[in-house]
């Protein structure tokens, strides 16, 4: 997943996977549901009656009809059984991500700037642009939330991986990088509040 852009953190016990859902915020889960400590489906249930609404995709080797209506009843989203292909779920967690936000096109259009997260590729005034990962993930996040001012700590929650140095000055410098090769004006700063793509 981190091949595919996505910012992952991990788990290999229910314990720590209930916890991190419970405390962090994502943007959508992949949850196994035989770890250790804590079963998945009881981690799942947990979240949903704390109130807790992360997608959830459901990854697992129980590929009865009966389990798999079992765990969408719990809440999950998503159920897709072993053996898979890294690509399918990776398009899985696309769709989820752009259910949340309320998109069903799978492709990003603001202004003269077209981002295709399944594929990796950014396009602006018709020419393909190079970005680094973090630089496609700091775009996404933004061009999800057009017109909303977001902070450097949010878009830093997003996009980095709890495993990542982050520099103190790391997204304003990524900002400043897609300024230089998208245009100044799409990205406006608004002093100590954070960004918001225009």
């Amino acid at each position: 997943m981190e091949a595919r852009d996505f910012a992952v953190d991990w788990a290999d016990n229910g314990q720590d996977g209930l916890h991190l859902g419970q405390t962090e915020e994502y943007d959508a889960i992949i949850l196994d549901l035989g770890l250790p400590d804590v079963p998945g489906l009881d981690i799942l249930q947990r979240w949903r009656s704390q109130g807790i609404d992360h997608p959830v995709l459901i990854l697992t080797s129980r590929a009865a009809w009966t389990e798999k209506v079992e765990g969408l009843n719990a809440g999950a989203d998503d159920y897709v059984s072993k053996p898979f292909e890294a690509e399918e779920i990776a398009a899985r967690l696309h769709a989820l991500i752009r259910r949340r936000s309320g998109r069903a096109d799978p492709v990003l259009r603001r202004r003269s700037i077209e981002l295709r997260p399944a594929e990796g590729v950014v396009i602006a005034d018709g020419k393909v642009i190079d970005l680094t990962a973090q630089e496609r993930r700091i775009l996404h996040y933004m061009m999800q939330r057009p017109g909303r001012i977001v902070s450097e700590a949010e878009i830093a929650d997003h996009v980095y991986d709890m495993e990542s140095a982050r520099q103190s000055n790391g997204i304003q410098v990524y900002v400043g990088r897609l300024r230089r090769k998208l245009g100044r004006d799409v990205i406006r700063t608004y002093r100590g509040m954070g960004y918001r793509f225009e």
